[in-house]
């Protein structure tokens, strides 16, 4: 199968397509082959290496952290899903690796893709989407009537981190910062 994979660290180290093996799942697994995946921030900062600290992927390795796609493999143990299911995900850590035509994943990291929106709206929710919930909800417990500031609201997190505030009811201030909005 086909994989984009960072072969060395650096900011001017460009992804290659590779031809890599298709991987199999284990059996808390499935293997899903990837319709969409977004890029964020923290792809181009592991590729850089400036999170070589405290993620040290061994190269060469493929990179990406959401996908949506359709499940293809399910191992032994898989209980929550089945070939054919429309799942979208956020890899953990050390297991990355959406930027390729298929990717394992443990079935604890998937959700169903709600059937309202397409894989690419799917794809683009879960990095940001865990970040923002865990900024607002589990970290600072946000609760209806308290008020929450989200500064630069423009990028990824951001609009999805105001969206889920509105959803979670509190007032809602928000500094916009070299954007201007059009709502």
């Amino acid at each position: 199968m086909k994989a984009f994979q960072v072969i060395r660290y650096g900011k001017k180290e460009k992804l290659v397509l590779s031809e890599i093996l298709e991987p199999i799942p284990k059996d808390n697994e499935v293997l899903v082959q990837v319709h969409a995946s977004a890029i964020n921030l923290l792809d181009s900062l592991i590729k850089n290496g400036d999170f070589k600290l405290f993620l040290p992927y061994k190269t060469p390795f493929t990179n990406g952290h959401d996908l949506a796609g359709i499940i293809t493999k399910v191992g032994a143990n898989v209980t929550q899903f089945k070939v054919g299911d429309e799942v979208y995900a956020r890899p953990s850590d050390f297991h990355i690796g959406t930027f390729a035509q298929s990717i394992v994943v443990n079935q604890n990291d998937l959700a169903m893709k709600p059937k309202n929106i397409t894989m690419e709206e799917a794809a683009s929710i879960p990095l940001v989407g865990l970040t923002s919930w865990q900024a607002l909800v589990e970290i600072s417990n946000l609760k209806k009537g308290q008020k929450v500031f989200i500064q630069a609201g423009s990028g990824g997190v951001g609009t999805f981190a105001i969206q889920l505030a509105k959803h979670l009811g509190p007032l809602l201030r928000q500094r916009q910062v070299k954007q201007m909005w059009k709502w």
